[in-house]
């Protein structure tokens, strides 16, 4: 009886003894995410992504491993949204316009409210989304969001110096940035940012609508020849970086609190990058032949009426659909003109 009792708590002994080893080996294993972004490798946006990754694993000790997928490859730009929430990826980096009408509140940053630098509009995109905590972006865990530069006129054989001239002009643009074309005069090309250095070569379109960066980040200072300056009526494009919900929920209390720290500086760093990127394209364009054309004082003023109703007829959207308008859209010119200063 002895004897059975002995080779039952031996063997119970080894029992636990394995359960103990498979555990710690379980926890040994890192925790793996993957990591999808539009943007081609060698943009700075998308230097900057792949560098969070590395960080995450960095600061984790190696107990998190991001593996990181950039330029559409695990998710197209306009899919990469819900991508994360079905879990296609668990982290995804695009643009919120890409998938229009879903982030009514969000889109207010999107206006054409006269940015001056990404930095501003990185700031502004924050600010709102820390105000509201809007429903549109709770099927995620949102990281971070930042914006870029003012998006200003670009085009191809024709000069733009004036109001009348956006007159019969194809430009590439989505969601607001369509509607500042359509508001100067112009008629938009919905089509996301990877497609348009072909769309203007090949004469699809007479230009496109984009930030300065964009000359040098897409090369499209290669294909066009004028960028209009036209501030006044200047609009940004907000983007998002989120993880799947569960895949957050899951993920230890430490590590979500060491990539919280991480998400705090890269805010600043693509802020940053904006505006330096900015320096670069405009470099890159004139070095590409390019000309850079300004707007007086009253010519500017035009421009900033043209687009003017763009706003209004945004604040009537959001009140339709049960949001106070005057108040998102209010706040966020406070935004802009605070982190303007």
């Amino acid at each position: 009886m002895k004897k059975k009792i002995f080779v039952f708590f031996l063997v119970a002994m080894i029992g636990i003894a394995f359960m103990t080893v498979g555990a710690y080996k379980a926890q040994a294993q890192p925790v793996k995410l993957t990591y999808s972004n539009f943007f081609p490798p060698t943009h700075i946006q998308s230097k900057l992504a792949e560098a969070w990754c590395k960080e995450v694993e960095k600061r984790t000790d190696g107990k998190v491993k991001v593996e990181y997928y950039p330029g559409g490859t695990l998710t197209k730009a306009a899919q990469c949204y819900d991508g994360v929430v079905t879990g296609q990826s668990d982290i995804g980096f695009s643009v919120l316009a890409y998938t229009r009408g879903r982030f009514p509140v969000m889109s207010a940053v999107d206006l054409p409210l006269g940015y001056t630098s990404g930095q501003a509009a990185t700031e502004v995109v924050n600010a709102v989304y820390d105000k509201f905590k809007p429903k549109e972006l709770q099927d995620t865990e949102v990281m971070y969001l930042h914006a870029h530069g003012p998006g200003l006129i670009h085009t191809k054989g024709k000069a733009v110096r004036k109001l009348e001239d956006m007159k019969g002009l194809k430009l590439r643009g989505h969601g607001t940035s369509a509607k500042v074309v359509s508001a100067l005069g112009g008629t938009p090309v919905p089509k996301p940012m990877p497609e348009t250095y072909q769309m203007i070569q090949k004469g699809v379109v007479d230009g496109g609508v984009f930030p300065f960066e964009a000359d040098k980040g897409w090369r499209l200072g290669e294909v066009t020849d004028y960028i209009t300056a036209d501030f006044s009526a200047a609009y940004t494009t907000s983007f998002f970086v989120v993880m799947n919900k569960d895949k957050w929920n899951s993920l230890p209390m430490g590590v979500k609190q060491i990539i919280e720290g991480i998400n705090k500086e890269w805010v600043k760093k693509h802020g940053e990058a904006w505006d330096t990127s900015d320096m670069i394209g405009i470099y890159y364009f004139l070095n590409q032949g390019g000309q850079i054309i300004g707007l007086d004082s009253k010519e500017g003023l035009r421009w900033k009426k043209a687009v003017a109703p763009i706003s209004e007829e945004y604040i009537q959207e959001l009140n339709k659909k049960g949001f106070n308008g005057d108040e998102i859209v209010g706040f966020t010119i406070q935004a802009l003109e605070k982190a303007s200063k």
